[in-house]
C-alpha cells in the first residue's frame, strides 16, 4: 500500500499543498478528509477550492451537510459528521460520479457509500501550527495524483 507523508508548519503551507491538489484535480475525484477537530480539514478544503478556481468563501458545511461551489470544476464539500446515527443516503453517487470534485469530512461514517477508488487524507496536530498530512491513495489515478502532487515537496514514504 502506498502512503505519503507531508509536514507543514503553518495553515498557509497546508493550503499551498491543497491548492496544488486542486489544480491537479479532475472530475469525479473523491478526497476523504479525516482528522480531529481543529486538525485543518476546512483549511485544507479552502486551499483545494482555491486550486479549483472557487472564488467564494469556503467554510465547513456542518449544518448543511453538503455545500456546492462553482469553479473550473464544481466542488462538493460534505461534512457527514451529523449522519453518524443515520442510514440516510443523500444521493452520494450523484456527487461521487458527477461532474465535480467531492471532499468528504468524517467519511468513515458513510464508508459503505464511498467509491473504492479515492484519496484518503488524514491530518494530525503536531504541536503549534505544525500538521502531519498522510495521503493514502486507493486506485491508480490517485497514486499518480499523489506522485504529481508531491514532486518537489519534502515528503517521506
Amino acid at each position: 500500500m502506498n502512503e505519503y507523508k507531508i509536514r507543514t508548519s503553518s495553515p498557509e503551507d497546508t493550503m499551498k499543498i491543497s491548492e496544488k491538489l486542486g489544480m491537479l484535480a479532475e472530475e469525479q475525484d473523491v478526497f476523504i478528509l479525516e482528522g480531529d477537530l481543529g486538525a485543518g480539514k476546512t483549511t485544507f478544503t479552502k486551499g483545494l477550492a482555491k486550486g479549483l478556481g472557487v472564488n467564494r468563501v469556503v467554510n465547513s458545511p456542518t449544518f448543511n451537510i453538503i455545500k456546492e461551489y462553482k469553479g473550473r470544476i464544481p466542488l462538493y464539500h460534505m461534512d457527514v459528521y451529523r449522519l453518524a446515527e443515520s442510514e440516510e443516503d443523500l444521493g452520494f453517487d450523484e456527487y461521487f460520479y458527477g461532474s465535480g470534485v467531492t471532499v468528504v469530512e468524517w467519511a468513515h461514517l458513510i464508508e459503505h457509500y464511498l467509491p473504492s477508488s479515492l484519496l484518503k487524507i488524514s491530518l494530525f496536530h503536531e504541536g503549534g501550527n505544525n500538521r502531519g498530512i498522510e495521503l493514502e491513495p486507493k486506485g491508480e489515478r490517485y497514486i499518480r495524483l499523489c506522485e504529481e502532487l508531491l514532486k518537489n515537496e519534502s515528503i517521506s514514504n
